[in-house]
């Protein structure tokens, strides 16, 4: 083999030769951030143009609290550990968060009641009120599988983690995307809802939540209901009256936040937001 035809091979082995739309390298790329950004944006987008989504109920929710039966077993396996080393703390601190995220069972069966409910009525041929979730397993699980028992579609914005998460089996497949960027992740969750609904979660769950409810406090997207399903464990968590009495917030922002204890609750609330027969 000639000199010449070594560097042709060379050539042709260059990652520079790789056409840039198939470059991973250069896509990862800090620089490329702009264009990473973009994709993430528009990925989804076309996709529920394609699918002729024109409006969703979110809904978010504690990814820990999932079917009765799965809590029960998690809460036998820590008494377990807590009667193998009676005076470990860290055992017995264990068993009693099982303890109170097995209270919150109902909850899982709730958000899949409300989501059949919603893929039920949904409007204008399964068009409108699609459900989204963040992708996940609990709380998350729970609303896609209720648009599965309905045989609806439903969305799935997964999220890449230090531990990996995998998408619940309940999501349309074509319906399921992956997000690196937390940003955009958002964004494509409010962009066409009609309704935010708010299930007892932690950290993730109030990120969401503040992020909506800001947005809806200074007019910078749709108005649309937020319904916190779960009124003692939410006023837990936040005292929203505190902070219309310290002047913080004005009290016409408590309006912005409406409470529900039942899944048909929550669709009254939503249908009467919007006018439309419950």
């Amino acid at each position: 083999m000639s000199e010449a035809e070594d560097n042709l091979r060379a050539i042709l082995d260059s990652p520079s030769y790789v056409l840039a739309e198939r470059d991973a390298a250069l896509l990862a790329r800090r620089e490329l951030r702009p264009v990473r950004l973009q994709l993430e944006l528009l990925k989804p987008e076309l996709s529920f143009h394609e699918h002729n989504i024109e409006s969703t109920i979110v809904i978010f929710g504690s990814t820990r609290i999932g079917e009765r039966g799965e809590l029960e077993k998690r809460l036998e396996k820590a008494k377990a550990a807590l009667a193998a080393n009676p005076s470990d703390p860290r055992s017995a601190r264990e068993v009693a968060r099982t303890e109170r995220v097995l209270a919150k069972a109902a909850c899982y069966e709730a958000a899949r009641e409300f989501s059949r409910i919603v893929s039920t009525r949904a409007l204008n041929g399964g068009r409108q009120y699609v459900v989204v979730t963040g992708g996940g397993p609990g709380i998350m699980e729970a609303a896609n599988r209720g648009a599965f028992d309905a045989g609806a579609k439903s969305v799935g914005l997964n999220i890449t983690l230090g531990a990996e998460q995998i998408p619940n089996p309940y999501i349309t497949p074509e319906l399921c995307f992956q997000f690196h960027y937390f940003a955009l992740r958002k964004l494509h969750f409010l962009l066409r809802a009609q309704a935010l609904v708010v299930f007892p979660g932690g950290f993730g769950t109030l990120d969401e939540f503040f992020d909506a409810v800001t947005l809806r406090q200074t007019r910078r997207m749709q108005e649309i209901p937020i319904v916190m399903f779960g009124r003692e464990y939410w006023e837990h968590v936040v005292d929203f009256q505190f902070l219309a009495d310290e002047g913080v917030i004005e009290d016409e922002h408590l309006d912005l936040i409406s409470f529900a204890e039942t899944p048909e609750e929550i669709w009254n609330i939503i249908a009467n937001f919007h006018r439309h027969e419950p």
